[in-house]
């Protein structure tokens, strides 16, 4: 068992951080306060290659693997929640599912600016009446000679104001029990009837476009079906094993950045003639939430080298969420309490890793979904 990162992915790392350090870190206060989508920021990450970064180059991109991506999420949520959570739905959201379901032809056309950075994709499944329901999903799709008409919205959507093109998920049919089929369609933002509007005021992750979608007799040609018609379930189901991963990566980043503002704050800050890391309540937080975060980082990367190898990863995505998500939020908390009134102030940070923290533990499947799907791996 080698715990040990290649050194390509050693490399990615180093990139990463760097760029996040320089280029990142001194704008996320304003992204944040702004609630301003970073374009610029992305325009730069997509030239370094990073958001085809686990794509073959055939498709435009890096030819990297699960584990190098998991660690540029971190490293970019380490900095910013916000551009590390649209980092993280552009690929593996926006881009993942062109890739493993998607035709030659639909990789060719849609996948390949994804992947080279030139563009954002997103990926339409939650709606305001199919949130953990995913399966009571209402937006239809009607077959009308070559072409589908999508008629339906959706709700709570990443980095859809500035994505060139949709997968959503609609209703194609049903079964003979009457039973929903569902099927994911690629629709490009430019088409007439989709409305997209972003007037969301966040709690968190304020600098991540999120987005309400109507689609209105929307045309698409039938060719847009992603992969096989009325297979949209198992694809979104696969889709978001994927994307928990990322998600995982996203909390060990959160919580990663908590710990490094709280242990400097700590070495720095003076009470009763001594610095703060010198009292033994301080350490035990520090030492615990030490231990959380490289547990956390330790699930991610086994689950995505699961996912690398081509073998069963769905449970130990659910691990790596379910932990690294509740990890970021108990450790950006204590961060803040060992901030004192400090980490209450918007200037020293803290309090935002929080409020970013807590959406990991809704968003991808809530922490309630992640117990249930782990329950089912164990036979309950």
């Amino acid at each position: 068992m080698n715990f040990e990162l290649t050194k390509e992915q050693e490399m990615i790392r180093k990139m990463v951080r760097d760029f996040a350090e320089e280029v990142i870190r001194p704008r996320a206060i304003e992204i944040d306060t702004k609630a301003e989508f970073p374009e610029d920021i992305f325009k730069q990450i997509g030239e370094l290659g990073l958001l085809g970064l686990p794509f073959p180059e055939e498709y435009g991109g890096s030819g990297g693997d699960t584990v190098s991506y998991a660690l540029a999420v971190e490293e970019i949520g380490r900095v910013c929640g916000s551009t590390g959570l649209s980092y993280a739905a552009a690929v593996s959201l926006g881009a993942s599912p062109l890739y493993y379901f998607g035709t030659d032809e639909q990789k060719e056309k849609f996948l390949k600016p994804l992947a080279e950075g030139k563009a954002l994709g997103s990926f339409g499944l939650t709606e305001p009446n199919a949130g953990s329901d995913a399966g009571g999903t209402m937006t239809t799709a009607v077959l009308e000679g070559d072409n589908y008409v999508i008629n339906g919205e959706k709700c709570f959507i990443t980095n859809a104001s500035f994505a060139k093109l949709l997968i959503v998920t609609a209703v194609t049919g049903k079964d003979e029990n009457g039973k929903k089929l569902i099927s994911s369609i690629i629709v490009p933002t430019d088409t007439a009837g989709v409305t997209i509007t972003s007037n969301y005021d966040k709690m968190g992750v304020r600098g991540s476009d999120t987005a309400e979608i109507v689609l209105d007799h929307v045309i698409v040609p039938k060719e847009n079906v992603l992969g096989e018609v009325n297979k949209g379930f198992k694809q979104f189901l696969s889709t978001l094993d994927g994307g928990r991963i990322s998600i995982g990566a996203l909390g060990v980043g959160i919580a990663q950045g908590s710990l490094d503002k709280a242990l400097e704050y700590a070495k720095e800050r003076k009470q009763f003639g001594q610095s703060l890391s010198k009292f033994q309540a301080i350490q035990f937080k520090l030492a615990d939430m030490a231990m959380e975060v490289e547990l956390a980082r330790t699930m991610v990367h086994k689950a995505a080298w699961l996912k690398d190898q081509d073998k069963p990863f769905g449970k130990e995505a659910a691990f790596a969420k379910l932990y690294a998500s509740e990890t970021a939020v108990r450790t950006a908390d204590q961060a803040i309490q060992i901030h004192g009134g400090y980490g209450y102030m918007r200037e020293y940070e803290v309090e935002r890793y929080l409020r970013d923290a807590k959406l990991l533990e809704i968003g991808e499947g809530t922490s309630e979904v992640q117990r249930l799907v782990i329950a089912r791996y164990l036979g309950c």
